[in-house]
């Protein structure tokens, strides 16, 4: 008896999907996603906001995304996630459609139904992908972890909402997460 084989869906399945359709593409498997809760959407905008000002002071070429954006990690045309918030130094990785490379600094805001997708594939993906930064904010345990990529291993340090916690990739940014109100 033949086992049967689970299909593998490309760059061009994901585009394809219905714009209301809130999903990521990881090694040709479709992963659907949710709607956010309130407490996420309002994390998700403390925290953009504060990057967009931050950048807009410096006057730099980092550019801030909040989710729906489409960061595709590879070439392969196998992955595409929709990181909640993606900061992205290098215009040359810029496209129509989102982000083609590692961006410099993802933000994750964990969902009750997702805690294993962003705590473990994800992690996986952006550490082999090159991501200098990533942070796992979890707004029901008001607990954020940082992951910081150091030479060729990343550096994890565990916070919490009462916490300012310095962005690594940034000489001079701090994020004051007691300053966010659920």
């Amino acid at each position: 008896m033949a086992i049967p084989q689970k299909q593998i869906y490309t760059e061009a399945d994901y585009y394809a999907l219905p714009e209301d359709v809130r999903a990521e593409l990881i090694d040709g498997q479709i992963y659907y996603q949710a709607a956010p809760s309130r407490a996420h959407q309002e994390v998700l905008m403390e925290l953009s906001g504060s990057i967009r000002d931050y950048l807009k002071s410096k006057g730099g070429f980092c550019k801030v995304y909040p989710a729906p954006f489409a960061v595709k990690l590879h070439e392969d045309r196998k992955t595409i996630v929709e990181p909640d918030i993606s900061v992205i130094c290098d215009r040359d990785k810029l496209t129509d459609r989102g982000c083609t490379g590692a961006p410099d600094w993802i933000i994750e805001i964990v969902s009750p139904g997702n805690s294993s997708h962003d705590y473990i594939r994800k992690l996986n993906l952006y550490t082999n992908a090159g991501v200098r930064e990533y942070w796992i904010v979890n707004p029901i345990k008001k607990s954020i972890y940082v992951y910081y990529l150091e030479e060729t291993k990343f550096e994890t340090t565990a916070y919490t909402f009462q916490d300012k916690i310095k962005v690594n990739i940034y000489d001079d940014l701090w994020i004051d997460f007691s300053d966010i109100r659920l």
